[in-house]
């Protein structure tokens, strides 16, 4: 639920001391392309889909070491002067080992934002346009719709999912497999 705030260019040091002084998780602040989005508490079934997303990416891990799996709220900062919270991401060993010391995170294997009514904007456009420019693949979770999009650089469309989401990092000895209408039956608790 991005929502712009003041209407003037915000600064990565502007927006880290928004975050220092608000220390609790939400609101969330992000900054791209010098605006700044506050973002409210998700609702629980925006949380459900992350946390589903996050449970499903670290077992696969666990099997296949190729990075960790992370969620928000964690500090992204893919280019100068834009820092992002995605919802969910990876990154490699390398850059896992150096978070745990500095932040934020610089170098992801795949990012995620879970849609919600006030984010589409931000999430379809704003910040698919970083992480087009930086991270190899970029999912976006559509509730209402139940599937995900999947971008890719340089990508003007995204790929549509509804059966199952796969994604072959380089190194893994097997792909990561999600079967969508099982995730999407568990966001929803039916059965």
């Amino acid at each position: 639920m991005a929502m712009p705030a003041i209407k003037r260019r915000w600064t990565a040091l502007e927006v880290r001391q928004l975050i220092a002084d608000n220390p609790l998780q939400t609101p969330r602040y992000e900054l791209v392309d010098g605006e700044l989005l506050v973002t409210p508490s998700p609702i629980a079934v925006h949380q459900r889909a992350v946390i589903q997303l996050w449970k499903a990416l670290d077992a696969y891990l666990t099997r296949c070491p190729v990075g960790d799996a992370y969620t928000s709220p964690f500090d992204v900062e893919l280019e100068p002067e834009t820092v992002t919270q995605p919802d969910v991401f990876v990154v490699p060993p390398h850059e896992a080992k150096r978070i745990l010391t500095e932040l934020p995170a610089r170098e992801l294997l795949v990012v995620s934002e879970v849609l919600s009514p006030s984010s589409q904007r931000h999430d379809k456009v704003t910040k698919r346009d970083v992480y087009q420019r930086h991270v190899p693949e970029y999912w976006i979770v559509d509730l209402e719709a139940r599937l995900f999009e999947r971008w890719r650089p340089g990508e003007e469309r995204p790929e549509i999912l509804i059966q199952a989401l796969e994604w072959s990092p380089v190194g893994a000895a097997e792909p990561f497999r999600l079967d969508l209408p099982r995730y999407f039956a568990k966001v929803f608790a039916e059965g």
